[in-house]
């Protein structure tokens, strides 16, 4: 069974309109070939579309590559293992966070970084996707870091039109933000007191529309993690979500209890006030991670949040900025993740390319 949170049937998306489709009808479609372009035949990485792809020691290689990138102090450190390379940051859907620290990490690594205002580019003006980034690929490119609302974008450019340049998922849709996720394992892996195989994982707030927390859920799941709990208001829920290998608790008190990691997931502003969330204060007052509750957890517990947070909503002042945070961890973390992400990447694209010829 695939570890996609929505597993409903998917029709086959033609290349050339995948864009009209609704995002949340492909996801299984997606995890279940996402393997196949993103591993060279010897497992190594040459596109980064999403963590369902990738088994327990592909997932371990990535963090372990992070952790070359930090010095005896914890530091982050620069390498120019991309020095003469050209990463384009593709950012068709805005994200200050997510493509600050990607711009970042490729500068560490020593990489050419052109930022593509998509707003004024030719797809705007009719030209199609595929033509404006046969076009990107022409000006000498080597890796497209890509966000885009549509659900299977990445996988669409690595398969469909540019397999030779290096894709790397920066969000798609609802379905997948792999980076983020692979930041989140970064970050437990190297704050949490116990392994993968001994926690219990609390996520609270919008599973359903949080590519987030897909991405967390699968490479929790793949690297050992046996207890993986969800809280929301049910209409934050996906249906049947039971299926896929978490538990799902009604009462947020009960959720934390114990529980060696709490995350915090975004409410966008659209949801409150709808159908979806009466109003901020009452999700606060069911589901805000306040000090009261993380003091149910167990003591050395992690806090996370994926950012931007909203507090007073999803999260208590005290306890964004308190010990048990590692929030702003996270963040630097994510800088050293996407540097591994994109130097594999790149090391399997050429390996890929030389292979063939």
């Amino acid at each position: 069974m695939s570890n996609s949170i929505d597993s409903r049937s998917t029709q086959t998306v033609s290349p050339t309109d995948y864009t009209k489709f609704d995002p949340d009808t492909i996801h299984q479609k997606l995890n279940s070939s996402l393997s196949l372009p993103q591993l060279n035949n010897d497992g190594s990485i040459r596109h980064f579309l999403g963590v369902e792809g990738l088994n327990k020691a592909q997932l371990q290689a990535i963090i372990a590559k992070a952790e070359t990138f930090f010095d005896d102090n914890g530091q982050l450190i620069n390498r120019p293992e991309l020095e003469g390379y050209t990463v384009m940051n593709l950012f068709f859907e805005p994200s200050t966070r997510t493509r600050t620290t990607f711009e970042v990490a490729e500068k560490r690594l020593g990489a050419n970084v052109l930022n593509i205002d998509i707003e004024r580019s030719s797809t705007k003006k009719g030209e199609s996707l595929r033509d404006t980034l046969w076009n990107l690929q022409a000006m000498t490119a080597d890796i497209f870091v890509v966000r885009h609302s549509a659900s299977g974008a990445a996988h669409f450019m690595a398969t469909e039109v540019t397999p030779n340049i290096a894709i790397i998922n920066g969000g798609d849709g609802w379905h997948a933000h792999p980076t983020q996720g692979m930041l989140d394992m970064l970050t437990i892996h190297r704050e949490a007191p116990r392994p993968f195989e001994e926690l219990s994982v609390a996520i609270i707030g919008d599973i359903k529309h949080s590519r987030v927390a897909r991405s967390d859920i699968s490479a929790l799941q793949t690297l050992g993690v046996k207890d993986i709990r969800v809280c929301a208001p049910r209409t934050l829920l996906p249906k049947g979500i039971e299926r896929f290998g978490v538990q799902v608790y009604e009462n947020m008190n009960d959720c934390v209890t114990d529980c060696d990691v709490i995350m915090g997931l975004r409410i966008q502003n659209e949801r409150i006030g709808s159908p979806l969330l009466a109003s901020s204060s009452e999700y606060y007052k069911h589901y805000g991670i306040t000090a009261e509750r993380v003091a149910l957890a167990k003591p050395d517990a992690l806090v996370m949040h994926p950012g931007p947070m909203n507090r007073g909503v999803e999260i208590a002042s005290s306890v964004a900025d308190g010990a048990q945070s590692v929030i702003l961890k996270q963040v630097n973390n994510g800088i050293a993740i996407r540097m591994a992400v994109l130097s594999l990447a790149m090391e399997g694209q050429r390996a890929h390319q030389a292979a063939s010829k």
